[in-house]
Parts: structure tokens; sequence; C-alpha cells
């Protein structure tokens, strides 16, 4: 008799549990699939295109200065704006206007 009121106190707490966990799992695989993951998506197609560079190519770069590269070195850049030469970092390219070929 104790056998058995024990299973149910067992079972009943592993359901309350279950239910209890369940939409926190949910909530946090939406969250994943919805602003993680496109976030990552992003991140690679701006590392490949910052990759990709090539002389000639124009460059807006975060601060919002506008030019064509004319020097590329392992992580650094040399753009030129108007008349002058400024030295980047890869990572201050925002976009990318590809050469024509």
């Amino acid at each position: 008799m104790y056998f058995l009121l024990e299973t149910v106190a067992t079972e009943s707490l592993f359901t309350v549990l279950m239910q209890n966990t369940m939409p926190f799992v949910v909530v946090l695989a939406v969250m994943y699939f919805m602003l993680i993951s496109p976030q990552k998506k992003r991140e690679k197609k701006m590392q490949d295109l910052r990759n990709s560079l090539e002389i000639g190519d124009g460059v807006v770069t975060a601060g919002g200065i506008v030019g064509r590269v004319i020097s590329i070195k392992e992580d650094t850049l040399v753009i030129e704006s108007a008349s002058s030469k400024i030295r980047l970092k890869r990572w201050a390219v925002s976009d990318v206007e590809k050469l024509d070929a």
C-alpha cells in the first residue's frame, strides 16, 4: 500500500516539475532560434565580407567615414577619403562596395 502511494507521489512530483520547467525550455529555444542564431549568421557574413576586401573597394567605417581601400595588411587597411589617407583596423569596416570587375 505504501509502495503505491510513494509511486503516485513520485510521478506527480515529476509531472509537476516537467510542467513548471517546460515553458522555460521552450522560451530559451525560441530565443535561440529567433535572436542568437540570426545574429551569428550576420556576424559570419560581415567577417567574410571584411576578409574579402580588395584594393579599390569602397568602404564605410563604423564611424561613418567613406573611402576607397588603397592598401591592405594583415588586420589593417589604409583608405583614401577625399585627399587624406586613414589607417584603420578591419573590424572598423561596416559596409563594403565591391570594385566592379
